[in-house]
């Protein structure tokens, strides 16, 4: 494996621990409880530090395909979250979240940056490594 597909690889493994790191830290030590497209981006960034880790301790590249996938979903539901959040047209059919409303903000920093924000920018950072891996890849064949 190159070091530049190396380096794909720990850009997305540090990617993917910070979201999960950050994302701990607002439900535990802040106790701001997550709502269920909260949970549903959870489900999906959690297992990327972990195919991540055991792609780098292997030199496996070829497992972009996957973190490709999983982050392409994960940033469709973050840009939905967020749109609920920012977009009043879609609040009004914001679906109910159950105890904690999806359209709840507990961060608005610069008045733009919520959760769902945070989450989808480590969503599109580490499909853009991704991508970038494959292409990468490819060229080597």
């Amino acid at each position: 494996m190159s070091k530049k597909l190396e380096n794909a690889l720990l850009i997305i493994w540090v990617v993917s621990l910070t979201a999960t790191l950050g994302s701990l830290y607002f439900s535990e030590i802040r106790s701001y409880e997550p709502c269920t497209l909260c949970w549903y981006q959870r489900i999906i960034m959690y297992p990327i530090v972990l195919i991540s880790t055991i792609a780098y301790i292997q030199k496996n590249a070829k497992i972009a395909l996957t973190t490709a996938v999983f982050s392409t979903i994960g940033a469709a539901t973050s840009l939905y979250h967020y749109s609920l959040q920012k977009l009043v047209f879609m609040q009004d059919a914001a679906p109910a979240c159950g105890r904690v409303a999806c359209t709840g903000q507990y961060i608005n920093w610069l008045g733009f940056i919520t959760i769902p924000f945070l989450a989808l920018t480590a969503f599109v950072i580490i499909a853009a490594v991704s991508f970038y891996m494959l292409k990468v890849l490819k060229g080597e064949k």
